[in-house]
């Protein structure tokens, strides 16, 4: 009989990849995935370490974890990813129920450490390498709609943000072979797949040598483009110091590579942007939206923000609240700044921003966010979409979702329209969140 894998997955969309190469190391070894804690004979945490609250959430799971394991005594817990990096050998004493931890980089050693812990041996991998990829592996997309579908282009980071923990649990950065990449697009294309999106943490710095040649990311993207003109494709996420001209040129000839960029700015004060070590400006920002908004008119921005960095002035808070209205973000991932150990920030700065500030600084953020997000859709009312179908709309059987090229949301009767079908679209009406449509002939 089969062992039964239980894997939950936190965090960014680069765990999401991460989980489905380790089902599809782990199927390779005779474990078939299970959506039931209590079938489970080994149970996997994929882990996020950007905010402390996301490790909190974690910490509560594996309380519940451990409540399986006091009924069945032989059952397996472990730790993967960036929390694992992290905190590495240390989770033993803190979290008793772990029996196994593994960092984003050794995915491969799974076996080996499962069979030690199933003989009541605690183990633990947590080196960093500069070489691994797992390209050769196809990962297996064991929760996915069938229609969209992410990979890896590059791991680790090379910019070392003050506040950001990644450099330090995902290594430095390397980037794939272009080939690899293809060719895993093309198996996702022989599975019926109509949409891909491009990962990096930050995708413009992607850097391939063929042939003592510099393959950069805008090369990559027109490869793609060209090579499959039948799929959507998207890419997240941009670095604002690196997106380049050629980049916005390359998304304006293609168009199969969708019109939307997340370009996270963070603050809107060039202060707290130095502290930050972001290594552009307000203005240098506000010039890349300014080309972007020139060379492609119809594009969605998206960003994401931080209130209360250390030492942030109530003027530094409103120079992000004017910058988000300059900008008019489509919509915004927003964030109280969480001090992460071991980072810059962490070091040589003090969290002296109280959380009542905190709180009501990212609430105004919140709150305009909502109404340049409801300014954006019903903008869109009356416009024609085409609208790739990802799943039934949760309020009705009898409606469909999907999302235009800018990702945004779209509500519309079923009719007799599946799943990954594309569908011309005319908005007819909107709330903040979603717009709502009807189909055109």
């Amino acid at each position: 009989m089969s062992k039964k894998l239980y894997i939950e997955t936190y965090g960014c969309q680069m765990n999401v990849v991460d989980s489905e190469i380790v089902v599809s190391i782990l199927k390779d070894e005779g474990f078939d995935i299970t959506q039931q804690i209590s079938d489970a004979d080994i149970i996997l945490v994929n882990t996020c370490s950007i905010r402390e609250n996301a490790e909190q959430k974690i910490r509560n799971r594996l309380k519940l974890f451990k409540s399986y394991k006091n009924k069945k005594k032989d059952l397996i817990i472990g730790v993967i990813g960036c929390m694992a990096e992290r905190l590495k050998t240390n989770l033993f004493e803190e979290e008793k129920a772990v029996d196994l931890i593994i960092g984003p980089d050794a995915y491969r050693e799974l076996p080996k450490v499962i069979k030690l812990a199933g003989n009541g041996q605690k183990s633990a991998n947590v080196i960093l390498s500069e070489e691994e990829m797992y390209a050769d592996i196809n990962p297996l997309r064991y929760d996915s709609n069938g229609v969209s579908a992410f990979i890896s282009i590059m791991r680790g980071c090379n910019n070392m943000c003050a506040y950001c923990v990644v450099p330090y649990t995902r290594g430095t950065e390397r980037s794939r072979n272009p080939h690899t990449i293809i060719n895993e697009i093309n198996n996702l294309k022989n599975s019926g797949y109509k949409e891909i999106t491009l990962l990096g943490q930050n995708v413009n710095s992607y850097l391939y040598n063929i042939d003592n040649k510099k393959f950069t990311f805008p090369d990559l993207l027109s490869l793609v483009a060209e090579s499959f003109p039948e799929i959507r494709i998207r890419y997240s996420t941009s670095h604002p110091k690196d997106l380049s001209v050629e980049l916005l040129n390359t998304m304006a000839r293609y168009p199969n590579i969708c019109r939307h960029i997340h370009l996270p700015v963070q603050s809107g004060s060039s202060r707290i942007l130095d502290m930050m070590k972001r290594g552009y400006t307000r203005d240098k920002y506000l010039k890349v939206i300014e080309n972007i908004k020139s060379i492609i008119p119809d594009c969605a921005i998206s960003t994401d923000i931080i209130s209360g960095f250390c030492s942030e002035t109530e003027f530094d808070h409103q120079q992000t609240l004017s910058l988000m209205e300059e900008v008019g973000f489509d919509f915004a991932f927003m964030f109280k700044y969480s001090e992460r150990p071991d980072t810059f920030a962490a070091s040589k700065y003090k969290d002296d921003i109280d959380d009542e500030t905190k709180t009501r600084r990212l609430n105004e953020i919140i709150n305009l966010q909502n109404k340049l997000s409801f300014n954006s859709k019903k903008q869109d009312i009356g416009k024609i979409y085409e609208v790739l179908i990802e799943g039934f709309s949760k309020k009705s059987k009898a409606e469909v979702f999907g999302r235009t090229s800018q990702n945004k949301v779209v509500v519309f009767p079923a009719d007799n329209h599946k799943i990954g079908d594309m569908v011309k679209i005319q908005v007819t009406s909107c709330t903040s969140a979603t717009l709502i449509g009807k189909k055109i002939d």
